[in-house]
Parts: C-alpha cells; sequence; structure tokens
C-alpha cells in the first residue's frame, strides 16, 4: 500500500485527487491540506510514502513547504503537482528537495505511474519538463552523455515507438522486424539506460535528450 498525502488549496482538485487515489488498488489517501502550515503541524504524526505539493499555496508556497518538510524528514518523497512549467520554478522545486515535477493536466493513470514510480526510489517528471531539465543542462553544459547511455538509430526508434503507446506487435510490424528482434533491442537498452521497465526508459531516455 503507498500511503498519499495531499497538499492543494483547490477544493474540487483535491478532493478529485483524493477520490482517484482511494479508488485505486494498492493506494490510500491518508491526508489532504489546502496548505503547508496545516501539513507541517500534523507532519510528525504520519508516515506518508508520497507528498503531492502544489506550488502556488495560500501562506508558505510548495517550494518553501518542500525545503521545511526535508529538513524534519530528507527521505520523504515529494512529487510537485502544478500547472507551472516555468524553468526557474522546475529547478527551484528540484532544488529544494522535490523527487518530480508533474503538471496538472498529466492524465490519471500516469498520475498513479508516477506515484509509484516516485516510491520506487525514480524521479518521474511530465515530458515537457524533462525536456525542458535537459535543454537547460545542455546549455549550462551539466550534462555530459556517457558512452554506455548511447543509443543506435533502431533502438531509438523503438523507444519512441514505446514512449507512444506501441506494444510490441505493433513496434514489430512498423519497423518490419520480428517481435523476438524487437525484444532484444530493449534488453539492450534497458543495459544502457540501467533501467527495468518500459516508462523508466522511456523517462530517461527523455531525460537525457535521446529522444
Amino acid at each position: 500500500m503507498i500511503n498519499v498525502i495531499i497538499v492543494e488549496d483547490n477544493d474540487t482538485i483535491r478532493e478529485g485527487l483524493s477520490a482517484l487515489i482511494n479508488g485505486t488498488e494498492g493506494f490510500r489517501c491518508v491526508a489532504t491540506y489546502s496548505n503547508c502550515e496545516s501539513l507541517l503541524k500534523h507532519l510528525e504524526d504520519l508516515s506518508p510514502d508520497i507528498l503531492l505539493m502544489d506550488i502556488v499555496l495560500p501562506g508558505m508556497s510548495g517550494i518553501d513547504g518542500v525545503k521545511q518538510i526535508k529538513q524534519i524528514n530528507p527521505d520523504f518523497n515529494i512529487l510537485m503537482l502544478t500547472i507551472y512549467g516555468e524553468n526557474d520554478l522546475v529547478f527551484e522545486a528540484l532544488c529544494a528537495g522535490a523527487c518530480g515535477y508533474l503538471l496538472k493536466n498529466t492524465p490519471a493513470a500516469r498520475l498513479l505511474e508516477a506515484i509509484k514510480e516516485a516510491h520506487a526510489g525514480g524521479s518521474p517528471m511530465s515530458p515537457s519538463i524533462a525536456r525542458k531539465v535537459v535543454s537547460l543542462l545542455q546549455q549550462k553544459n551539466l550534462l555530459a552523455p556517457s558512452a554506455e547511455s548511447i543509443l543506435t538509430t533502431r533502438e531509438r526508434e523503438i523507444l519512441n515507438a514505446l514512449s507512444q503507446g506501441n506494444n510490441y506487435q505493433a513496434i514489430a510490424e512498423s519497423l518490419f522486424i520480428s517481435v523476438s528482434t524487437v525484444r532484444f533491442h530493449i534488453r539492450n537498452i534497458y543495459q544502457k539506460l540501467h533501467v527495468q521497465t518500459q516508462s523508466e526508459a522511456v523517462a530517461t531516455a527523455i531525460r537525457k535528450g535521446l529522444i
């Protein structure tokens, strides 16, 4: 069971997220708050696996909330869930200690998947956010791809197809190769990117600017 706390000042969004989480097997919303101050009063009495945090909140901002939460317990996994995709806010949130950054237009299934990823130690991001992070790192010459992460043209084609939701059979047909060949390439992709699932492979490739 993944225990989630939601910090969101919009009543409709907060209640919708709570209903989604409680209505999905393996997830439980243990508390909801409309501001960081209320959360911080009760945080030591709670044991959440994931915190879903908005950025713009009444009173203390979500980013300042992340900083204070991390001082209380550095191991808390905090996912920012916001409408704001500006570069400075993205980096400020990640530097404050957030483990991921999602936009509120993220589909429900992807949001639940992202919560699982964060709980497993990943850093889920909306694709547009991941691309911004990669772009800014490249501009600052902070991203140096290693030789082991370089994918072949065929591997990139398969990753692109996976990112569009295609299954192995559809990929094989579109590339005129066998399903076993697709599986062979995907095993190589997993090894090069040091991942174990399709979603991790796609997210990592996007963050590295490989697709």
